[in-house]
């Protein structure tokens, strides 16, 4: 006989910077190891299983994802146990709600919106404390250059430049539906330098790297290295370009997760 099993849907979001991303692996401190390690104490080595709305890479914060958590032949009190998870957890990950679902509910299918912000700061070195939260160029850089060619990102594409490493069976077409860069009023601190950066997009899906690697030809652009061309040719799937300049990790967080109802 199959043990009765319990879904629920944890709303989640953690700072990445000490961690290497979210996928348990050997010898390596990441978001997941610690989230089933706290979930393993707290539910008194119960069979439990958790899944992610999707993978961030090491550094990457998320200010808002999901995780399903299939539990095996014990039912939870969610009211109590929100509280008990979130004062064993981490100070750097927190746990925003839970609730029950069914075993219908697939989370990777069920994502149906992901949004990300990509901050930096240019020029001036800013204060070190502000690193886990953005990334430094050096350089100067043109941001109304950066911000007319983020805006060609929107629609549907062949995003093939911007896979990181694709086989051949990769699916590189998707649509962006929103994107922008702008300045930076999402987060403050009084270690943040007086101006700062952010490049936000939305889309159904971002195969590996690619944020990154929209923000490596943004900061390629911006500092003169590309001009506004090359970006445009990169969306064409008939030219072969392959895009190395990835950007740093530390400046990308996961701004919201959003599922179908």
């Amino acid at each position: 006989m199959q043990p009765q099993r319990y879904y629920y849907l944890i709303k989640l979001q953690y700072l990445g910077f000490r961690y290497h991303g979210w996928q348990k692996q050997p010898d390596v401190n990441t978001v997941e190891r610690m989230l089933e390690r706290t979930l393993s104490y707290i539910l008194d080595r119960a069979r439990f299983k958790v899944i992610a709305a999707g993978r961030t890479d090491a550094k990457v914060s998320v200010n808002q994802t999901y995780v399903e958590l299939f539990l095996y032949e014990n039912e939870l009190e969610c009211d109590g146990f929100l509280d008990l998870l979130n004062k064993n957890l981490p100070p750097d990950i927190r746990a925003l709600g839970i609730e029950e679902t069914t075993r219908d509910f697939n989370i990777i299918k069920n994502a149906k919106v992901k949004e990300y912000h990509y901050f930096f700061a240019f020029a001036k070195k800013f204060h070190p404390f502000a690193a886990p939260f953005m990334a430094y160029v050096k350089d100067d850089l043109d941001i109304d250059l950066m911000a007319q060619a983020a805006s060609l990102f929107v629609g549907k594409h062949d995003f093939r430049a911007y896979a990181f490493r694709p086989s051949p069976q990769t699916v590189t077409t998707g649509e962006i539906f929103s994107c922008e860069l702008v300045e930076n009023d999402v987060y403050t601190a009084n270690f943040f330098p007086e101006k700062s950066y952010v490049f936000k997009i939305k889309g159904s899906g971002f195969k590996r790297h690619q944020i990154r690697l929209m923000m490596g030809a943004l900061i390629d652009l911006g500092r003169g290295d590309v001009n506004l061309d090359f970006i445009k040719s990169t969306l064409n799937p008939d030219n072969d370009i392959k895009l190395e300049h990835i950007a740093p990790a530390s400046g990308l967080i996961l701004h919201q997760v959003k599922l179908n109802p």
